[in-house]
């Protein structure tokens, strides 16, 4: 409901309702994901549902991030151009740019205004979905592979991680935090030679599955054609 309050240019309209939607979304994913992590290794099962709601939770993260983003960068132009900070978070102001032309947002066809929610500021370049199935194969290790504590709680736990980065980095905005899975990616490499639970096969796929991931995740993907002000330098 938070989500779909307001048209397009609530990140000016209703600063409160986007915070406040990034904050139901952002903290929401890290906590679902959490708990997904700690499942096997502390209960000894997955549940079901739990890994629902974190899927749908997570999905959502690439959405909010880009309007937060918008949002504080508009409440730092306001403050600096003389707005009052609280009047303009709950009330919302004007454009700060020269073009004070409103575009037109829901008397447009649907099939655009639905094509426009789903790859506004998001989208998905093959680099991070494939890092996503990684991650997601990780999780299935032991079914697969044959993998077995405590290497499987290893491959559970980062596979999670990557998840959750990767579809995290498909939001323009915060595509470098694809980098972090570099870092996990060479952790799946090295982990069969440091944690116990791996047979051969299981070597080789983790091997595999890390140096696949760094690879994956150097370079940026696609970018759409639209700009988020001096963010943009950060987008690389």
């Amino acid at each position: 409901l938070a989500g779909a309050i307001g048209d397009r240019r609530r990140w000016r309209t209703m600063p409160w309702m986007v915070l406040l939607f990034g904050l139901l979304i952002v903290p929401l994913g890290v906590v679902s994901v959490s708990f997904i992590i700690i499942q096997p290794p502390l209960i000894g099962a997955l549940c079901t549902l739990c890994i629902l709601q974190a899927a749908v939770t997570v999905v959502l993260i690439p959405y909010s991030v880009d309007e937060v983003l918008a949002t504080i960068q508009y409440l730092w132009g306001a403050t600096r151009a003389g707005e009052p900070f609280w009047r303009t978070f709950w009330m919302g102001g004007p454009a700060l740019s020269e073009n004070q032309t409103p575009d037109t947002d829901l008397d447009r066809p649907v099939s655009e205004l639905l094509k426009e929610f789903v790859t506004g500021g998001v989208n998905f370049p093959w680099t991070l979905v494939a890092s996503t199935l990684l991650g997601a194969l990780l999780m299935t290790t032991p079914l697969i592979f044959g993998t077995q504590p405590p290497l499987y709680f290893s491959d559970h736990v980062v596979g999670c991680l990557i998840v959750m980065v990767a579809v995290t980095a498909m939001a323009e905005v915060v595509r470098p935090v694809r980098f972090f899975n570099v870092v996990l990616g060479a952790w799946i490499a090295v982990s069969p030679f440091v944690l116990s639970g791996g047979g051969t096969t299981a070597i080789v796929a983790n091997v595999a599955i890390g140096l696949a991931l760094i690879v994956l995740s150097l370079p940026r993907g696609t970018r759409s054609n639209q700009h988020y002000g001096g963010w943009d330098r950060a987008i690389v």
